[in-house]
């Protein structure tokens, strides 16, 4: 049979391809001669026949999915245009309120200007936008606690309310740089100016149907980590088919030093004509009437502002939602300093309503099936892993007295606090609490602290404190809490001297939908420090969450949060999280008294006085404070817990310690940090290296590296050398996989994201590009034969990952006293971030 002939198969054969394509869409030669063997039916077509058919349907295949998400994209551009549009309208009705305003404003002054002898027509001299922005509260009448009808007045209002923030004017929006809307991004996200508390609105697209988004939406705690409980107390039906829900809402607190808040609302859920589902909610007061809620034990009583979400159905499928989310949070209550946090309509949106959009989209994507976990567990364990690593650090923040939390005495000293919870059926989940069976189990305990940051990029701290376990932790304390969770705990460690960290590997469970927060497993690679430490040998491994690390997040709080897990890691594994939040304080635009939290004279000195890393953009610069939480929990034996209460408190003091060097180092102002180079195990004193890198230098080039000679004092050739502009650098003379870093001043420390101990573990080959690479290998004979050699302008790569260019490098050969090659040393002039 001719193969390029044109073959009309019957129904039963298609229906036998079918069959087997449907099992191996791409058979191979054998597969194919075999069917023809076994299937009478096809047994009259050549080999190559069947080729060419399961070419076209595979082709067929790949056609129809791409016309599919042609017009699933279609869908989704029409929707978003759609809603652009009304954003449009939105805008325009906003721009013709501030022109009514404005001309208001001028008649005004000049009545003002014209008639001296009113005095008081400047007291009333405001404009509908003010009026509207700030609305003189109502007071109605305390209404029936057991009146539907007094509750359906609130709860008409609420959503009438709510819908003026949602689709009109009721609030000034701004929206928020780098919120780009488009049909695979987040929506279109703003943020309030001049109104009453905080305030943030989003709306953009999702892949599920509207009654599914309303059930999410509702289960408020599934989403959003700082919910602590959210009890629905009563429920009471509309005569329009809607329900009217009395709840109990209460919140972790973000950090150590403040309380945290509670809400007493009234949700209301309903549908408008067009379809559309609304779920509105408030907060119950004195003002707005109905019943009484729950008093306020441990917790500050905030106010919820009509907020909500508006969810309405798309053609072709899947819903268009408008959140917003206005809330009070008391800002007076808190120190001073800590304001920003509760003044900021960014951290709002980034931590409430941000939050639920994602949180919807990645159950749409999970249920399509786009999402693929390694390690073939189900997308919900895996949710439910990274919710309770949060809900367990929260835990531990907030120490909640009914959860059982009591505080011990001080040593004298209150940067560390110790808290106490021996009833861990309480602390942990009924299903999760395996701990407590242990025969001498005591409790749990947590060291916590809280500090303040300057100048430091939430998101790069993070960052470092991941990918550098070995800078801040202590490998002791690591096997005490993964033999915690055996039934005969390791002793309670002492401090190790000398003693080498562990290093990591990090294995990748999960990420979300933006890459905005990943799960993880790292495995701490073990080595006993002498023949009685030989149960130290084993791995260790933690369940560990990170989140916030993207540095263009303006507002986004940065986490890491983890977790001793034993090696079978189950579903049901008992959890107790440890780790770090950094929330920035970024101060409120919008409010006169912003400034007041910030330090004038630290601000006007960054301005003035700093020296910003060369090529640094306006963008990635950081002049704000961060609020910097530290919790770390630790099981123990009852015979075991005073020892266990002082091994906490000295271990989270040395972690502040290693965080407070790790920020001053990776601030963006190098004349921040003031350290001065230690020595290194093996290696010259430091004012020794420096001054054989500065003779070696001129010997070999003619010319001087510094403007001190190389034979003075050597404080003051190393003091140079450290704040030399270019970044200068010395590794090992190899030029393979094993030479690492060995020494670097302040700039080449900026110029890797490092510091001077996290130095030691970054390798020259993975700093360098390939090109790099291979230039330097090619000049490597020239360097070791002349002593040096100038490398041409490139790039490299910092640990955080970020490329680097560089105009020069030059390389040289450094010699000590006995003229023997010692290392080689790097200098890159002229580099920047790009």
């Amino acid at each position: 049979m001719d193969s390029s002939k044109y073959v009309r198969y019957t129904p039963e054969q298609v229906e036998a391809l079918e069959r087997v394509y449907a099992e191996c869409p791409k058979p191979t030669s054998l597969k194919r001669h075999q069917l023809i063997r076994e299937c009478s039916i096809l047994s009259n077509i050549d080999p190559k026949q069947i080729k060419v058919w399961f070419q076209n349907r595979r082709c067929r295949e790949k056609q129809r999915k791409e016309a599919s998400h042609l017009q699933t994209v279609n869908r989704k551009l029409t929707a978003m245009n759609k809603l652009l549009m009304e954003e449009n309208d939105r805008l325009q009705k906003h721009v013709s309120h501030l022109v009514y305003d404005n001309g208001f404003m001028r008649q005004q002054l000049h009545t003002v200007n014209s008639t001296t002898t009113d005095t008081c027509c400047e007291s009333v001299v405001v404009s509908d936008q003010q009026q509207q922005q700030n609305p003189i509260p109502q007071h109605h009448p305390q209404r029936d606690a057991n009146s539907p009808a007094g509750l359906l007045a609130i709860a008409e209002e609420t959503l009438t309310e709510f819908l003026g923030k949602a689709t009109g004017t009721a609030v000034d929006w701004v929206q928020m740089i780098g919120m780009k809307p488009g049909p695979e991004s987040i929506g279109i996200v703003a943020v309030s100016r001049n109104c009453n508390g905080v305030a943030a609105r989003a709306c953009g697209l999702v892949s599920l149907e509207p009654m599914k988004v309303a059930e999410i939406l509702k289960d408020r705690p599934s989403w959003y980590r700082d919910c602590r409980c959210l009890d629905i107390l009563n429920v009471i039906p509309t005569g329009n088919g809607g329900t009217i829900e009395l709840i109990y809402l209460q919140t972790y607190a973000p950090t150590t030093l403040a309380p945290a808040r509670d809400f007493w609302t009234l949700r209301y859920t309903t549908s408008l004509e067009d379809g559309s589902l609304v779920i509105c909610e408030r907060s119950l007061t004195s003002n707005t009437g109905g019943p009484v809620g729950p008093p306020a034990t441990s917790s500050v009583r905030a106010k919820m502002l009509p907020s909500g979400f508006l969810i309405r159905p798309c053609e072709g499928g899947g819903s268009i939602i408008h959140i917003v989310d206005h809330i009070d949070l008391d800002a007076c209550s808190v120190p001073e300093v800590l304001r920003p946090l509760y003044e900021s309509s960014k951290i709002l949106a980034q931590k409430m309503t941000m939050a639920a959009f994602r949180y919807i989209r990645q159950i749409a994507q999970e249920t399509s099936g786009e999402i693929q976990y390694a390690g073939g567990r189900q997308p919900a364990v895996l949710r439910a892993f990274s919710q309770r690593l949060c809900r367990g650090f929260n835990n531990a923040v907030s120490g909640f007295i009914d959860d059982g939390w009591t505080i011990m005495g001080s040593d004298g000293v209150d940067d560390v606090t110790i808290a106490v919870n021996s009833s861990p059926s309480k602390f942990l989940d009924a299903q999760y609490n395996t701990l407590s069976i242990l025969p001498t189990f005591g409790g749990v305990l947590c060291a916590r602290a809280s500090m303040l940051l300057q100048d430091v990029c939430p998101a790069l701290l993070v960052r470092f404190l991941r990918e550098h376990r070995s800078e801040w932790a202590d490998y002791g304390v690591d096997a005490y809490s993964s033999a915690s969770l055996k039934a005969s705990p390791y002793a309670v460690p002492c401090a190790r001297p000398g003693v080498f960290p562990s290093s990591q590997v990090i294995l990748p469970l999960a990420q979300t939908v933006e890459h905005e927060e990943f799960l993880e497993v790292v495995r701490l690679e073990g080595h006993a420090f002498s023949p009685e430490d030989i149960a130290l040998s084993r791995d260790m491994y933690l369940l560990q969450l990170c989140s916030g690390v993207e540095e263009n997040a303006t507002g986004a709080c940065a986490q890491l949060v983890f977790a001793h897990i034993d090696e079978s890691f189950g579903d049901d594994a008992p959890l107790l999280p440890s780790g770090f939040s950094v929330i920035p304080l970024e101060p409120k635009s919008d409010s006169p008294s912003a400034a007041r939290t910030l330090d004038l004279a630290s601000t006007l000195e960054a301005r003035t006085g700093g020296t910003r890393l060369a090529g640094e953009v306006e963008g990635r610069s950081y002049n704000h404070r961060s609020v910097l939480t530290i919790a770390f929990q630790f099981a123990f034996e009852n015979h075991y817990r005073e020892n266990v209460a002082a091994m906490a408190r000295q271990y989270v003091r040395s972690i502040v310690g290693s965080v407070q060097r790790v920020a001053m180092a990776i601030a963006p102002s190098r004349l921040c940090s003031q350290l001065t180079p230690k020595s290194f195990p093996g290696s010259p004193e430091a004012v020794t290296l420096a001054r054989w890198i500065c003779r070696s230098y001129k010997n070999h080039t003619g010319g001087e590296l510094l403007q001190v000679e190389s034979q003075a004092a050597g404080d003051a050739v190393l003091k140079q050398l450290w704040h030399h502009t270019d970044s200068i650098m010395c590794c090992s003379v190899k030029m393979n996989d094993s030479a690492v870093f060995s020494f670097s001043n302040q700039a080449g420390l900026d110029m890797l994201e490092t510091t001077l101990i996290a130095l030691q573990d970054i390798m020259l080959d993975k700093i360098l590009d390939e090109a790099g690479r291979k230039v330097l290998l090619s000049e490597f004979p020239k360097i070791m034969q002349q002593g040096f050699a100038y490398l041409p302008a490139g790039l490299c790569v910092s640990s955080m990952g970020r490329p680097v260019s560089y105009e020069q490098a030059v390389a040289w050969k450094v010699l000590n006293d006995d003229n023997s090659s010692y290392c080689l040393a790097f200098m890159f002039t002229n580099w920047s971030f790009i």
